[in-house]
C-alpha cells in the first residue's frame, strides 16, 4: 500500500476508534444527562460510515481527506468532553452548567462544520449509511442553531442551598436526585473527584472548592438521613462500623504517616499535618520534608477541601473524626494556628483604630488583600473585630483609604457569616455613599459589594431603602467597563425584589438600558435584556419599557443574537403585547412574525413558548385598510 494509502487507513482508524470508545462510555449520570446522551447518540450513528470507506479498495481524494480530518479533531475534542463530564466533579457540573452546556453547544457546532466539509453523497458508500450519514448531519444543524433551556430550579435550588445554614431537606433531597448523589458510595466518588481536582490544582484551593465542599457536606448529611445504613446490607453492618479501613495516602502527613487532623499547604504545594510542619519549621528548617526544595516563604496555608475530604472519610468509614481546631481566636503556635498571623491582624486593627490618617490607609490596604488570599483570613479578620472599624473608614476623606475600607468588606462578604456582620454593623448606607461620591474603583467595588450582600433577600430590601438604585444607575451609565456589568449585577439581583423593580423604574433605568442594547459594541447586550426581562413583569416596567419605543431594537435581537438574548427580547416582546394592540401592530409592521416564527422553532425552550403566543398574539391582528 502507498504511503498515502497508510495515512488514510490511519485515519479511518482513528474515526472508528474514537467512535468505538464513545460508544463505551458509561451511562451518564450527571445533571447534563440529556444533552450527553444525544451527542453520544448521534457520534455513534457515523460509525457505519468510517467502517464502509475501512473496506473500501478506492483512495480517497484529497478534499474528502481534509474533511475526515477535520471530522476527526471534532471527534477527539468531543470524547474530551464527555470524559470529562464522567469523571468530573458533578456538583461543579451543576454550578457550571451555563459553561458546560455552552462547550457541548460549541462541539455541535465543529461536528456539523466538519461534516459540511465531508462530501458523503459522491463518496463509494451503501446508499443505506448515506442515508443515514445525512439524517445525522440533520441532527448536528439541527442542535447547533438550539441551546438548552436554564434549570431555572436547579439555580434557585443550588443558590439557597449555598446561602441556608439549614436548607429545606426537600431542596437537597431534589439536588441529591437532579445531580445523582443519591447514596454514600455515589458520594464517595464525588469526594474523589473533588480530590481528584485539589491534587490537579497543586493542592491549593480556590473559592470553587470553599463552595463544592460546603455543598458536599450539606448532601452528605441529606443522603444519611435517607440511607443511615451506608448502603450495607443486613448482615454487614457490623463489619461496617468495626473494620479498620486503609488510610488513604493522600490523607497522611508525609511526616507522621498519621491521618492528618488540621492539614496545612507550604509553599511547595505539599500538604503537612500543622503541628507537624510547625515543628519542622521551629527547628529551624527552611526546605519541605517531602521535596527537599527551599521553602520560598514559611507561612502555611490550610486546605479546606482535604480537611473536609477527611472528615467526610472518616465519618463514611466509621473511623473517629479528628477533633475539631479552636477558632483562631483561640489558637496557639505549634498546636494549631498561626500566632503571627493573628497578631498581625490584632497589629492592623489597633491602627485602624487609633493610627493617623497615613497608618489607618496602609492597614485597611493590608487587611484588603489578606481578606482577598483565603477563607481562613476571611473567618479570623471578622472575628477579630475588623469589619465595624472598615465600615467607619467608609466615610473617609482619603479617598484611597475609602477605596481599600470598602474592597476589605467586598472580600470578607464572601463569607456568609461576614455578610450579617457588615450589615449590622451599619455599612450598607455607608456603602451606598461610596457609591455615590467615592473614586471610579471604590465605586466599582462599592457596587459588587451591594451584590454581595444582596444574595441574602432580607437585604435587597434595606440596600433599596437605602437609595443604592439610583447610584447604580449612574455608574451603569457612566462607569468604565467593569463598573458598569458590577452595576448591572447588582440592579438584577436587587430587582428580584418588587419594591426594587419600581424604584429602578421610576429612577430612569428604562432609556438607558434601551441605549445599551442599540450598542452591541459596548458588550452590555446580555445584561440589559436580563435586566429589561425582569422589570417587564412589573406593570410599571411594562409602560416604561413601551415608552422607550424598544420594538425595533427587540425584533434585531429576535434576529441576530444569541439564544439568551433571543430567548429574553421575546419575553420582553410578549409582555409588551399581551393585551395592547399598538405595540403588535408595531411589530407586524417591522417584520416580527418572521424572526418570531424562527425563533419558534429552533429557540430555547422558553423562548419557543414566547415566541409561539406572541405569533398566536400577531395572527389576530386586522390589517390596517388603505
Amino acid at each position: 500500500m502507498s504511503p498515502r494509502g497508510n495515512s488514510q487507513e490511519a485515519l479511518l482508524s482513528q474515526l472508528s476508534e474514537a467512535t468505538r470508545t464513545v460508544s463505551t462510555l458509561p451511562e451518564c449520570r450527571a445533571v447534563v444527562k440529556k444533552i450527553y446522551c444525544n451527542l453520544v447518540r448521534r457520534i455513534k450513528l457515523l460509525s457505519p460510515l468510517f467502517e464502509e470507506l475501512k473496506d473500501g479498495e478506492e483512495e480517497l481524494q484529497d478534499d474528502v481527506v481534509s474533511g475526515l480530518e477535520l471530522l476527526r479533531i471534532a471527534l477527539n475534542s468531543a470524547l474530551e468532553l464527555l470524559k470529562s463530564v464522567h469523571e468530573g466533579s458533578k456538583i461543579l457540573q451543576a454550578l457550571q452548567l451555563e459553561q458546560i452546556t455552552v462547550k457541548f453547544h460549541q462541539i455541535t457546532e465543529l461536528i456539523e462544520d466538519a461534516l459540511c466539509y465531508v462530501p458523503y453523497t459522491t463518496l463509494d458508500i451503501t446508499e443505506e449509511v448515506q442515508e443515514q450519514i445525512e439524517l445525522v448531519h440533520t441532527q448536528f444543524r439541527r442542535a447547533k442553531g438550539r441551546m438548552e433551556s436554564p434549570d431555572l430550579q436547579l439555580e434557585m435550588d443550588l443558590t439557597i442551598a449555598q446561602r441556608e445554614r439549614n436548607p429545606d431537606p426537600a431542596i437537597l433531597k431534589r439536588l441529591s436526585e437532579k445531580l445523582h448523589l443519591r447514596t454514600i458510595n455515589d458520594l464517595k466518588r464525588e469526594s474523589l473527584a473533588i480530590h481528584d481536582m485539589v491534587i490537579a490544582n497543586g493542592g491549593l484551593p480556590d473559592e470553587r472548592f470553599e463552595t463544592m465542599s460546603l455543598l458536599l457536606r450539606k448532601l452528605k448529611d441529606c443522603v444519611l438521613m435517607e440511607n443511615p445504613d451506608f448502603d450495607a446490607p443486613e448482615g454487614d453492618k457490623s463489619f461496617v462500623k468495626l473494620r479498620s479501613p486503609v488510610i488513604p495516602d493522600d490523607f497522611r502527613c508525609p511526616i507522621s504517616l498519621e491521618l492528618m487532623k488540621d492539614p496545612v499547604i507550604v509553599s511547595t504545594g505539599q500538604t503537612y499535618e500543622r503541628s507537624c510542619i510547625q515543628k519542622w519549621l521551629d527547628a529551624g528548617h527552611k526546605t519541605c520534608p517531602k521535596t527537599q526544595q527551599t521553602l520560598l516563604h514559611t507561612a502555611l496555608t490550610p486546605n479546606y477541601v482535604l480537611k473536609s475530604l477527611i472528615a467526610f472519610w472518616c465519618e463514611s468509614n466509621g473511623v473517629e473524626l479528628p477533633k475539631k481546631q479552636g477558632s483562631c481566636r483561640n489558637k496557639r503556635s505549634g498546636v494549631g494556628g498561626s500566632e503571627c498571623d493573628r497578631a498581625a491582624i490584632d497589629a492592623l486593627l489597633q491602627k485602624l483604630a487609633n493610627g493617623n490618617p497615613e497608618e489607618q490607609r496602609a492597614a485597611a490596604g493590608e487587611l484588603r488583600l489578606l481578606a482577598k488570599r483565603n477563607a481562613d483570613n476571611r473567618v479570623c479578620i471578622a472575628e477579630a473585630g475588623a469589619i465595624p472599624l472598615l465600615a467607619e473608614l467608609l466615610g473617609s476623606p482619603d479617598s484611597r483609604t475609602q477605596e481599600h475600607a470598602v474592597t476589605a468588606l467586598l472580600n470578607l462578604s464572601i463569607n456568609e457569616a461576614n455578610k450579617g456582620t457588615i450589615v449590622n454593623a451599619g455599612a450598607i448606607p455607608d456603602i451606598v455613599d461610596v457609591l455615590k461620591v467615592g473614586s471610579m474603583e471604590a465605586r466599582e467595588n462599592a457596587a459588587a459589594t451591594l451584590f454581595s450582600l444582596s444574595v441574602v433577600d432580607e437585604n435587597k430590601v434595606a440596600i433599596g431603602a437605602a437609595g443604592a438604585i439610583p447610584a447604580l444607575i449612574d455608574l451603569l451609565c457612566q462607569g468604565t467597563p467593569r463598573g458598569k456589568k458590577d452595576a448591572a449585577t447588582a440592579i438584577f439581583n436587587l430587582s428580584i425584589y418588587q419594591g426594587n423593580k419600581v424604584r429602578a423604574v421610576r429612577s430612569g433605568i428604562v432609556p438607558p438600558l434601551i441605549g445599551l442594547l442599540k450598542d452591541p459594541g459596548g458588550g452590555m447586550v446580555d445584561e440589559a435584556l436580563a435586566i429589561l426581562a425582569i422589570l417587564a413583569s412589573h406593570p410599571e416596567g411594562k409602560v416604561a419599557i413601551g415608552q422607550a419605543d424598544p420594538i425595533p431594537v427587540l425584533v434585531e435581537v429576535i434576529r441576530t443574537s444569541s439564544p439568551r438574548n433571543r430567548e429574553n427580547a421575546a419575553a420582553i416582546l410578549w409582555s409588551l403585547c399581551t393585551g395592547d394592540g399598538q405595540y403588535l401592530k408595531l411589530a407586524k409592521d417591522l417584520g416580527a412574525e418572521e424572526v418570531l416564527r424562527e425563533l419558534s422553532e429552533s429557540g430555547t425552550d422558553r423562548a419557543k413558548r414566547k415566541a409561539s403566543s406572541v405569533l398566536e398574539l400577531l395572527q389576530r391582528v386586522e390589517p390596517v385598510s388603505s
